[in-house]
């Protein structure tokens, strides 16, 4: 999705993999499908058919990518992206699976599921959540710029769940940006689709789970691996949490971060006009965007974020800062939220409110003025207090981007130890 320092969205992960997308042989597909037991569209699914049982259960299976393990490790390597824990090459596929909106009701989302081509045949999982991206077609199992995560774990003998979240990817509806319930509970289904499918490919999920995301899905993957923790994925066993660059702060230095300087003011008008936008659905912001934006970007802004528009385009047509992007009296709220916007921060604020059971590692860089280090440094003092193991890797004088590139190669070598 991004494209460097300070570019639009670089709050999400737009890996530069390289190499045309590559589908597996047509029998493999039909192998998958019969595996899966499921190829029905996901228009047929009925509101009146809901069942908690029918979460994570299998649609699809589409093959899109093989490479090899020489093609992996070039791929990387041109992304300064380390690749010493690169063992095999990788298949993977799109899932189409069941789950619910943030209101509970039926849809479906899709997902990358990726496997070594090779290594045992029982695995561990991983799951991988991406970044901010505003464009459905970036999504993990749409865009080859979008899984050098997925491949790197997977290389390493691991299968890997990377979902697309809500409204992205091939998924029905608007994306609901930065609804942490939601994208948690994608993601959990998420992982009982990734059973079912190795499954029908001839693996096992051994049920061992390692959790790391970068950016928004930094943020996700402490959510996720306390749903999981809560006993939320019957079956899973959380193992490790490795989240990168995450906005766990939300009130205390995400927020704030978006006036005083420490975010750039191109990532600051995207991130928070995203927020925005998709929060009101959920939560009452606005009735009006003028309440809330300044004109000409009040007559625009909602069409800008429905999902078929790139960060770069989006940027083009708002403000120069988030100054500039608001009204006086919404810009001035900024500092002390009520009503709306409020409960839409406390809603998905706290993401390291709880003490996890396992190991934890905080990935972040100093460079970074898209999501300052402060969110790490708050999210490490908070599960410290409550007792847990944690530790912040500080990654130096890097940027949001070459923080995720940076912590990929040291999480794969920790989840690969078995993260003791």
């Amino acid at each position: 999705m991004t494209r460097g320092t300070h570019k639009p969205g670089a709050h999400g992960t737009s890996w530069r993999t390289g190499g045309a997308r590559r589908a597996a042989a047509a029998g493999l597909a039909a192998l998958l499908l019969a595996g899966a037991g499921a190829a029905a569209a996901p228009a047929a699914l009925a509101a009146d058919t809901h069942r908690e049982e029918d979460r994570g259960r299998l649609v699809s299976v589409v093959p899109v990518a093989v490479r090899d393990r020489a093609e992996i490790i070039r791929e990387l390597g041109e992304q300064h992206i380390g690749t010493d824990p690169v063992r095999h090459g990788v298949r993977a596929y799109r899932l189409t699976y069941r789950t619910v909106d943030p209101y509970g009701r039926p849809t479906t989302a899709t997902g990358l599921l990726t496997l070594p081509d090779g290594g045992g045949h029982r695995l561990a999982l991983v799951s991988d959540t991406h970044g901010t991206m505003s464009d459905r077609a970036y999504a993990p199992s749409v865009a080859e710029d979008a899984r050098a995560p997925s491949y790197l774990f997977a290389a390493t003998g691991r299968a890997v769940a990377a979902p697309d979240y809500l409204g992205l990817g091939e998924g029905p509806g608007p994306h609901p940006y930065m609804d942490t319930r939601s994208a948690v509970t994608a993601s959990v289904d998420m992982l009982r689709a990734a059973r079912t499918a190795a499954r029908g490919l001839g693996r096992t999920l051994d049920g061992d789970l390692y959790v790391s995301g970068f950016s928004q899905g930094g943020q996700v993957a402490m959510a996720l691996g306390r749903a999981v923790q809560a006993g939320d994925a019957p079956g899973f066993r959380l193992k490790a949490l490795a989240p990168v660059s995450g906005p766990y702060d939300l009130l205390g230095t995400q927020v704030p971060a978006m006036t005083d300087g420490r975010v750039n003011d191109i990532s600051g008008v995207f991130y928070l006009s995203y927020f925005l936008v998709a929060q009101n659905r959920l939560h009452p912001i606005y009735k009006d965007p003028s309440e809330v934006f300044r004109q000409p970007y009040a007559d625009r802004v909602e069409r800008l974020f429905d999902g078929r528009h790139e960060d770069e385009d989006i940027v083009r047509q708002l403000a120069p800062n988030v100054k500039e992007l608001l009204t006086p009296d919404f810009y001035r709220g900024l500092g002390h939220p009520t009503g709306g916007l409020a409960q839409a921060l406390r809603a998905n604020d706290g993401t390291c409110a709880w003490k996890p059971g396992v190991p934890v590692r905080l990935y972040a860089g100093d460079g970074d003025t898209d999501v300052p280090i402060g969110n790490a440094r708050a999210c490490e003092r908070t599960l410290a207090e409550r007792g847990a193991r944690v530790r912040l890797l500080d990654l130096g004088a890097v940027d949001h981007q070459g923080s995720g590139r940076a912590a990929l190669a040291p999480i794969a070598r920790w989840f690969g130890g078995g993260a003791g």
